[in-house]
């Protein structure tokens, strides 16, 4: 487990974007004049130091001092009020930006990664060639980062930020922990505190205590951050994002910019998974390509199958759609160094045997094909299909859902076919809109009707269709319906129902859908 801890994220944030990405590389002449950076915001009813830079710490200001004081100390530092939504931004960022060393990066706290490393050190000369490159990448962008390597998170975390990078072998969690203070832990600042005042300073003062005593007197938590450091509880981590279930990544000594070549580099990557998925019998669902560029963006382009596929050319043909459907293509920068797909949704794809003609395979495959691109185009949530569901009322007998879903391989008859009942209007209203009737029996059908503000009368008439109440919805004191498809002098053709309510003293009648 490789643990990040970025000290002075929020500071190094704003002169990121003062000064620029690489502040940090400049000469001390360019930067000698900028004052000291210090963060502050609303605790309880006080303003207080939160956040300070390098130069504001070796001052000697510290975090929790009140603001009036630490204005009347330090009158020429820079003060301002901490913008927590930013930062967390920036994290997130640059949790994307580590998923080239591993995909099962984690959030820790305000200021902290924790990386999985198991397997990917040898991609890059070890754990200690893994460690250099991601902080030296980190100082061009200009953070200030310390690492630590070790088997268990908690370890990891618990040394990271402790002013070195440090490596710990399997075996020496305890003796690498013990003289770190309390602190390490991440307890509580009122625990700690107490566990100070009791003598309790640091981790090897509270190795040797009875568990029983520590747990009684200040919880279970403190037993479990301190088996956690020493290696004795494992503590998972929660990856921001799903790992894919496939994935096949180019690297260049030299970036490449131009998406001519981007897509040259996917359709290899996409061809070296083909050949991964015929091996496991699958086909992939939603393919993603994911873009590194050198000064730390990273771009991500998803698309999804209605079926599984693992053609090269399919994919790569998704992908030129739907960067044609994009507003603006991607900024390339000065380029990627990194190109990498990924399959994070696969799915069985069994071998087909078709006739000598091919002719129901291949406008199978048409269809799909035609719903993917347009999918790629327009957006998932713009191409949909209808769904049957377990339901007889209009309004709830289908759902649309995104065709890139996959309807084609759905049970049950798939796509909502309407053969097989009575005509149902081209368009149904959300939810069904009263009107005011006017009728020769109260069972009758209309001769008139009031719909906003509108009166029709009516030419000719078809129904009654009878649609009864659901019974495992029955509490919800829906009553049965009576359908009539009404035609009005105009020619318009309205589906309308009557709902009789036994308490009332005449039927309520509502618009429900418009005929094409």
């Amino acid at each position: 487990m490789l643990a990040i801890h970025f000290a002075f994220l929020a500071t190094d944030r704003l002169r990121r974007r003062e000064i620029g990405t690489s502040w940090r590389s400049a000469t001390r002449a360019e930067n000698q004049d900028v004052a000291p950076l210090v963060l502050f915001e609303r605790i309880g009813n006080a303003d207080r130091v939160v956040a300070l830079c390098e130069a504001a710490l070796a001052a000697g200001l510290q975090p929790g001092l009140g603001l009036a004081e630490a204005r009347a100390r330090f009158p020429r530092f820079d003060f301002r009020q901490r913008e927590e939504a930013p930062e967390q931004r920036l994290l997130e960022a640059v949790a994307d930006w580590c998923d080239r060393y591993t995909p099962l990066v984690a959030l820790d706290g305000a200021q902290g990664l924790v990386l999985d490393i198991s397997g990917c050190a040898h991609l890059f000369g070890g754990e200690k060639g893994l460690v250099a490159d991601l902080l030296s990448r980190l100082g061009r962008f200009g953070f200030q980062a310390e690492a630590a390597v070790a088997p268990f998170a908690g370890t990891a975390t618990a040394l990271a930020g402790r002013g070195t990078t440090r490596f710990v072998e399997p075996g020496e969690e305890v003796e690498a922990v013990a003289p770190l203070g309390v602190e390490a832990l991440r307890l509580e600042p009122e625990l700690c505190a107490k566990l100070r005042r009791l003598g309790l300073k640091r981790v090897a003062d509270l190795l040797p205590l009875p568990r029983e005593g520590l747990a009684r007197r200040f919880g279970e938590d403190l037993l479990h951050r301190l088996d956690e450091a020493a290696g004795r509880r494992t503590r998972p981590i929660s990856p921001r994002l799903p790992v894919p279930s496939l994935l096949a990544e180019r690297r260049f000594a030299e970036p490449i910019a131009l998406l001519e070549d981007v897509e040259r580099v996917l359709l290899l990557l996409a061809d070296r998974l083909s050949r991964d998925l015929e091996r496991r019998g699958e086909g992939g669902r939603r393919f993603e390509l994911t873009l590194f560029r050198v000064d730390g963006h990273v771009e991500r382009l998803g698309v999804g199958a209605s079926a599984p596929l693992r053609e090269a050319g399919r994919v790569l043909s998704l992908f030129q759609e739907r960067l044609s459907g994009m507003e603006k293509a991607p900024d390339a920068g000065f380029g990627y160094d990194l190109v990498r797909l990924s399959v994070p949704r696969t799915e069985a794809m069994t071998e087909r045997q078709e006739d000598l003609t091919r002719e129901r395979g291949e406008a199978r495959e048409d269809l799909s094909t035609l719903l993917d691109r347009l999918s790629a185009r327009l957006g998932e949530a713009s191409v949909t299909a209808s769904m049957l569901t377990e339901s007889h009322w209009p309004e709830r007998a289908e759902i649309r859902r995104p065709a890139a879903a996959g309807f084609l391989g759905a049970k049950n008859g798939a796509v909502l076919d309407l053969t097989a009942s009575a005509p149902r209007p081209a368009r149904l209203l959300d939810r069904p809109e009263p009107v005011e009737t006017m009728q020769a029996l109260p069972d009758g059908p209309p001769l008139n009707f009031r719909w906003r503000r509108a009166l029709h009368v009516v030419r000719s008439y078809e129904g009654p269709e009878r649609i009864g109440t659901e019974w495992w919805r029955e509490a919800e004191g829906a009553m049965p319906r009576d359908y009539y498809s009404v035609e009005d002098d105009h020619g318009r053709r309205y589906w309308m129902f009557r709902q009789a309510d036994p308490s009332a003293l005449r039927p309520d009648w509502f618009m429900h859908g418009l005929f094409a």
